[in-house]
């Protein structure tokens, strides 16, 4: 086999972005160039009353949630979803399952947050829907993760 067979047949193998996955890239270029330009607060706003509703009423908890226990943290959108940063890093973020089509969508956190904890701790969790016992624990995590090391 030749090796420009070897390439075309390799590369048919691999699948690429998706569609979804594109979009977001494409939203993040946007944020990167609007990051001085916007109100990261109506941004934020904005982007959750898009999302349908199982999504949006996790999204608005979670961004009520985030703001009362870390007053500090700023809300931005971060590859077109909600997110919340501390001196212009991302700290924690929300990921709506109808945006990637998956089952479930997704609280996070980034390595900037301080939730270091012995060799291994979650930094990202699964939501279908938002308790209050889940409330409270995110709100516990998120006061950890800006706590100064």
């Amino acid at each position: 086999m030749s090796p420009k067979a070897d390439t075309q047949k390799s590369s048919k193998a691999v699948k690429g972005f998706t569609d979804e996955e594109r979009a977001a890239m494409k939203e993040r270029v946007h944020e990167l160039r609007a990051n001085k330009k916007t109100d990261g607060e109506s941004d934020v706003l904005a982007k959750i009353a898009e999302m349908p509703k199982p999504d949006r009423a996790m999204a608005e908890r979670l961004h009520a949630v985030i703001k009362a226990s870390a007053p500090a943290l700023l809300p931005r959108t971060w590859y077109g979803m909600p997110a919340y940063a501390k001196d212009g890093d991302v700290i924690c973020f929300f990921q709506s399952a109808h945006k990637f089509k998956t089952r479930y969508a997704t609280f996070g956190f980034s390595d900037k947050a301080n939730l270091d904890e012995g060799t291994l701790w979650p930094v990202a969790f699964a939501l279908k829907e938002l308790t209050a016992a889940a409330e409270a624990r995110i709100g516990a995590l998120v006061k950890k993760a800006v706590m100064p090391t």
